[in-house]
């Protein structure tokens, strides 16, 4: 039987999973991919969709029941949060229509937790690679961005009104935690899949050239230059482990999302996410 993958086409993601795609991590069962945003995967994810699936941290509250996190394999680290892009220097967002990539993304809840006391007047929700072109065209006052428009923003005439990142850091002093993997409850054993994703990993900085055409062929930006240094920010350690700091990050993020009312309470929920 095949295993159902679902994954975005970023970089980062085929990077790691490419040896696993392609048959190469011994013992893995054959994997049949979707490549999708990840505001399709959240949304996936709670009907039970896929075998292993990459999703947003923010998610996690409500896909537990249904899905073991998994300690590797996702997006987490320092440098790499969300940006708030607009056309000017505008800090006060009221009267704003905001563009996002998903109401259930870590970029939208780590917004909503920046901006709490100071609320756009609204949201909508954007297709993530419509996001830039929208706000410069002057369809949105602002527009919240992940992953290559880090670094390719600028060439849509946009600035950075607030990197979330550097907010969450220096507020917590914990990396930003952004995407996860999990794995099925009765269908994928857990342990069996962390150990298949690490070898992913492992080939991937084993030998970075093995993956190119396959990284290339998903990648919405194209110029090497962009995808090498998308990859280098977002497959770092945690990607292999998230260790201790790793879980103090996702752990301080859905704390602090509960205690404001914007996800439900998980109870202990450092037991939870550890052994989930």
């Amino acid at each position: 039987m095949a295993l159902s993958l679902a994954i975005s086409p970023c970089p980062n993601d085929t990077f790691v999973f490419d040896a696993l795609v392609h048959g190469r991590v011994p013992g893995a069962p054959p994997v049949e991919v979707t490549y999708a945003d990840v505001d399709v995967t959240n949304t996936a994810a709670e009907r039970g969709a896929f075998d292993l699936v990459k999703v947003s941290y923010a998610a996690l509250p409500w896909l537990l029941d249904k899905y073991h996190l998994l300690p590797c394999g996702g997006a987490l680290g320092r440098g790499c949060g969300p940006l708030l892009l607009g056309r000017g220097d505008r800090e006060d967002l009221s009267g704003a229509t905001v563009a996002v990539p998903g109401d259930r993304t870590t970029a939208y809840l780590l917004f909503r937790l920046w901006s709490a006391k100071r609320p756009p007047a609204r949201i909508e929700v954007v297709p993530f690679h419509e996001i830039m072109p929208a706000v410069a065209a002057g369809r949105y006052d602002a527009g919240l961005v992940i992953h290559e428009a880090r670094f390719t923003y600028q060439r849509y005439g946009l600035t950075s009104l607030v990197d979330l990142g550097e907010w969450w850091e220096r507020d917590t002093g914990l990396p930003i935690p952004l995407g996860a993997i999990l794995a099925r409850r009765g269908t994928v054993d857990p342990a069996a899949a962390t150990e298949w994703v690490r070898e992913s990993v492992r080939q991937a900085w084993a030998d970075p050239a093995a993956s190119r055409e396959y990284v290339l062929a998903h990648a919405q930006e194209m110029e090497l230059e962009v995808v090498d240094r998308h990859i280098g920010l977002y497959v770092n350690d945690f990607t292999a482990a998230l260790g201790d700091e790793g879980y103090a990050a996702v752990e301080a993020l859905l704390g602090r999302a509960a205690a404001a009312g914007l996800t439900p309470q998980l109870s202990n929920s450092s037991a939870i996410l550890r052994n989930a």
